[in-house]
């Protein structure tokens, strides 16, 4: 890439489908049609999406029909709960625009998709006509209509992604946030169960918290006034807010203690675009660790990641003889499932690694990449609640095919199954799976999670001294 290649995406499912913005598959022509007469497509996307346009009942139409055409259950969905959530998301939208209708009432559904779609499309277009000419207005209407639908299939790998082009001098390096990492990730909005009190920063990327002088270890009291638990129980909306979408986010206001001096402060970070602590991006990281032990940090599973592993072993092998590998993937959110079984077939040859199952039950077979060469290492991998996606597939296979321990905390279980991007007229991203995930020995591990061997959680202390006891423990078990 060059310096100033503009970034339409960030992480995660994101860039799962951007990523596959490059497939060719044709066009399916889907049940429905537009109010123009014209069939609603279900897309795949060829090459960078055009910029976007205003999103309409057309684009939702689309958009309903293509999920009930691809998605996982879509043959035996009931299409009444997709219209039930758009129609909320639609009425509250009204009122909280101050235009409120005596029209705006929930049509009767039979469960005829196609019936019930000509239904709500006659309420909404009444409705709508009543409005004020308001472009924007209109916009907005459409687009908490359709977000409302995609949420209703309760998929954490379901997502319409819209609004999120970066600015012209948005560099590849640049990220974009509040510059920190707590103990509890963005996920934690789709999956509460991920996050556990306290909540403290792990990590200083930079930016916003650099320059207000957060420090790993610093415990978050309140966002924006909320709480982010209220006794054992999250607050996902209030965690959130620590990982601001582009463009929709504004200052979020912290309270903090940190523990050693007992000093509580309130600072206000504005999240924007900054130029991260290089120690903080890096895809894949490496030492030699005390009697030959290699260490290896993986951030994703980028297309590449997998040989970047194998050539930072390669390297610490260099004159050596290595007697283990820990493998850290805590706070890895996941990428491509293939470079999950490639960097398996490092460690074992003919295993199935998971199954992607359809909804009447039938599966196909993910086995590792058996042109690895193994490395014939005893294998510690650290797990903890921000693994996600292609990490927990990584980990489950190491732990049902007993090819290594886990140490650490459980995993996110957010592996519903690999996103697959259509491309909706209003040239946004309308993406999720077509088969749901199964671990090697058919367990569900999607909202579950993958438990470690050795439950290590990390705490406050251990983040502001630097202590790592999820890494001790592991050098304990490689050492017998």
């Amino acid at each position: 890439m060059t310096a100033k290649t503009v970034k339409t995406v960030t992480a995660g499912l994101a860039v799962l489908l951007a990523a596959a913005c490059t497939a060719s598959t044709p066009p399916r022509t889907l049940p429905g049609a537009t109010a123009t007469g014209g069939p609603a497509v279900c897309d795949r996307p060829r090459g960078n999406p055009a910029p976007e346009t205003p999103t309409t009942i057309d684009v939702v139409e689309q958009a309903y029909f293509c999920i009930l055409a691809e998605y996982y259950s879509g043959a035996t969905l009931d299409a009444r709960t997709l219209l039930g959530a758009g129609f909320v998301a639609f009425t509250q939208e009204l009122i909280r625009d101050g235009h409120d209708l005596p029209d705006a009432t929930m049509p009767a559904l039979t469960g005829d998709r196609k019936a019930d779609w000509a239904a709500f499309e006659k309420v909404y277009r009444r409705v709508t006509d009543q409005l004020p000419d308001d472009a924007g207005l209109r916009k907005k209407l459409a687009a908490a209509t359709l977000q409302a639908i995609v949420d209703s299939l309760g998929d954490n790998h379901a997502r319409w992604q819209h609004g999120e082009q970066r600015p012209p001098d948005y560099y590849d390096g640049d990220q974009y946030g509040l510059g920190l990492r707590a103990n509890a990730g963005p996920q934690v909005a789709g999956n509460p169960g991920t996050a556990l009190a306290p909540l403290f920063v792990t990590v200083v990327a930079g930016g916003p918290a650099k320059a207000a002088g957060l420090r790993p270890g610093d415990v978050i009291e309140s966002i924006n006034g909320s709480a982010p638990f209220i006794g054992e129980a999250v607050i996902a909306a209030a965690v959130a807010a620590l990982y601001p979408r582009y463009p929709e986010a504004g200052p979020v206001r912290l309270r903090v203690l940190r523990p050693d001096t007992g000093r509580h402060r309130t600072v206000t970070l504005k999240p924007g675009l900054y130029q991260p602590d290089p120690a903080t991006t890096q895809l894949v990281t490496s030492k030699l660790l005390k009697d030959d032990i290699a260490y290896v940090k993986l951030g994703g599973f980028a297309p590449d990641a997998a040989d970047r592993v194998f050539k930072e072993i390669s390297r610490l092998r260099s004159g050596r003889t290595l007697t283990g590998l820990v493998l850290d993937l805590r706070g890895n959110g996941g990428g491509s499932p293939d470079e999950a079984n490639r960097l398996l077939g490092a460690f074992a040859h003919g295993k199935v690694t998971a199954y992607q199952c359809a909804v009447d039950g039938t599966c196909e077979t993910m086995r590792t990449d058996d042109t690895v060469a193994l490395l014939n290492l005893p294998l510690t991998v650290l797990t903890d609640r921000g693994c996600a996606s292609a990490c927990e597939h990584f980990s489950s296979a190491v732990k049902d095919l007993g090819l290594g321990r886990l140490i650490g905390t459980r995993t996110a279980g957010v592996v519903s199954g690999p996103a697959q991007p259509y491309l909706l007229s209003d040239n946004t991203l309308l993406g999720f799976p077509s088969q749901h995930h199964l671990a090697p020995n058919r367990e569900v591990i999607d909202r579950v999670g993958v438990a470690p061997d050795f439950y290590v959680p990390p705490t406050p202390r251990d983040a502001a001294t630097g202590r790592d006891p999820a890494l001790a423990k592991a050098l304990t078990l490689l050492h017998k």
